[in-house]
Order: C-alpha cells, then structure tokens, then sequence
C-alpha cells in the first residue's frame, strides 16, 4: 500500500487509516488484536483513536485508547505504527461530561496526559485538537501544543472539524513564529453528502468544493471520517438514516454501476474516489469485522480515472457509460 508523508513531519501512514472508535467496546481481546494483526498484514500502519472514545457506549470513554495501548504491547508493533489520538471535546452529557471551555490550554494538556497514560506510551505520533472553540486565542493553542512537542509527547499535530479560516489563521501564527502547524486535519468527507448541516453543531464539519480547494492550494492532507457514510453505499440502516437523499441516491446508482463493471463493492468505489481526491486525502475506517477490513483495505488497489471521478459525484457526460 502507498504511503503519505505528512508535510514538515518524517511520519509515512498509510493510504487508508483505522478507526477504533468501537474498540474496547464490541471489539476486545483476541480478536482486536486479529483485527491490527490483519491490518498490518494489508499494509496499514495509521491507527486513530481519541480521549472520547468510545463515551456513548456501555464500556464507557477511554476504553479504546485502553484496549488499543494493550493490544499493540502485546503484539510488539509500536515501531511499525502512526498513532493518532485526539483531546478537546465538548460535553457529552453525564457519559462524558466535560467544561464549557474545553478547548482552554490547561484541559487539553490533561486530555493528552490522560490518552498517553490510558496508551501507556511516552508518546503519540499525531495528537488532533478533536474540536474547535473560537473563545480560545490561536496563539495559547499552538503556543501549548508546541510545549507538548518540545516535552517529547506529541511528535506532530492536526485540527479535527475546525474551518479552513481557523486551520489558516494557526498555521499563520506558528509560521511567524517559528512553531509547528498544523500538518493534518480530520473532518467529515465521503462520496456522499450527509443531511445534518453545519450550523447545527458549529463543531463539527464536513469537506465542501471549496474547502477542498483551499486543502489543495495548501498541500494539508484531509483525514476523512465517515469515509463510507455509515454504511450507506451498501444500504445499512445506519447509512440510509444518515445520508440518504436525492443527490445521494444518484450517487450511489453510479456507484454500484461501476462498482459492477470493476468487479468491485460500492463501498470500494466510494472509498476510491476519495483516494483520487486532490487534496490528498486518507480515508478512516472503522470495522470489527476482518471481511470488512479485507473490503476497505482492497479500495486502495481501485485505479479509476478522472473522468469516473467527475461522474461520480456530478453524472457529467464526459463519462461514457456502458
């Protein structure tokens, strides 16, 4: 499988990233540690988790950061790994209950402390602000998360569903300044479009045309999550609940048309098309299921060209179907 590099780092992940927001949860045990083990084997080495991580489930917040930590010991592969986790939540109610301001300097620092000792690792390749909170100056998040790099905790950081302009105005600063930016950022993308909208919940946020094209004209890597819309391109409640709507559907009609001509899954193709994006874009997925895992993994072997790119998301004509 290809790599990235992230810019201005010396981290190589992988083309596709693994998501363990279950993990802990549904998944534990042997067979998390059969779910990494085949990871591996594929060529995958991006693993993503998060301080929050897995709050709205039984097994309760941090159990993934938990079994995570436990099944890379026991497999002795910290070294053939990017470990990515994320701190600066808002509240998830009495499951996850967290300050107002959770974005101040001083709780983030404690959500990292708290992922490293959950991880039991000195450090983490790639620590994510998982939120944004505009109420926080620029300057006291990067000049914090700076201080977290020179301590040897964070070897890099990202922003997850922060706008382009907040992205921008960071970067800027670090810059100036002579500290590390931003080098990644995690945010909602797939082939199809989901029907919440932005306003709804300022933080959160999923990849627009023209966001892309600033991600693009600045060469930052996108970390798509829900990269298969819950399911949608194989018809899961879940996916149609989420997603489903008239431009969606057309979405998905083109989809499985092509998916049938490469002999392939829609969930494949979708997966494959934002593999193709410009920006460079590393799709995360989550599975407890290694036929599933077999199935995303298989998405990055899709050569598709642009003009099956183009159709897919737009029915342009200049594809001629068959």
């Amino acid at each position: 499988m290809r790599t990235v590099t992230l810019p201005n780092t010396r981290l190589h992940v992988s083309a596709l990233c693994l998501g363990t927001g279950e993990l802990g949860a549904w998944l534990t045990g042997r067979d998390s540690e059969r779910l990494l083990e085949e990871f591996l084997k594929l060529g995958g080495n991006f693993v993503d988790t998060a301080h929050c991580y897995a709050f709205w489930l039984p097994a309760g917040a941090g159990c993934s950061e938990r079994e995570l930590g436990r099944v890379v010991r026991t497999l002795g592969v910290r070294d053939q790994l990017v470990i990515a986790t994320k701190g600066g939540h808002p509240s998830g109610g009495a499951a996850y209950p967290r300050p107002d301001r959770y974005m101040e300097p001083e709780l983030v620092t404690r959500d990292l402390m708290e992922s490293l000792e959950r991880l039991e690792m000195e450090t983490v390749d790639l620590y994510y602000l998982h939120r944004d909170d505009p109420r926080v100056p620029i300057d006291e998040i990067i000049d914090a998360l700076n201080g977290h790099i020179r301590a040897g905790w964070v070897r890099a950081i990202g922003a997850s569903n922060w706008s382009t302009a907040r992205i921008e105005q960071a970067n800027r600063y670090a810059s100036e300044h002579g500290l590390r930016g931003f080098v990644i950022s995690q945010v909602q993308w797939s082939l199809a479009i989901p029907n919440w909208q932005v306003t709804a919940d300022p933080t959160t946020r999923y990849v627009t045309e023209e966001d892309a094209d600033w991600y693009a004209r600045h060469a930052i890597p996108i970390c798509a999550y829900t990269a298969t819309a819950l399911g949608y391109f194989a018809g899961s409640a879940k996916g149609e609940q989420s997603f489903h709507n008239p431009v969606n559907a057309q979405r998905r009609e083109r989809a499985i048309h092509l998916a049938q001509q490469l002999g392939v899954t829609a969930t494949q193709v979708a997966l494959a098309w934002l593999l193709h994006q410009k920006p460079v874009t590393i799709p995360i997925f989550g599975t407890t299921n290694l036929e599933h895992l077999r199935e995303c993994m298989r998405s990055a072997e899709i050569a598709l060209t642009p003009e099956q790119v183009q159709w897919l998301a737009h029915g342009d004509r200049s594809y001629a179907s068959s």
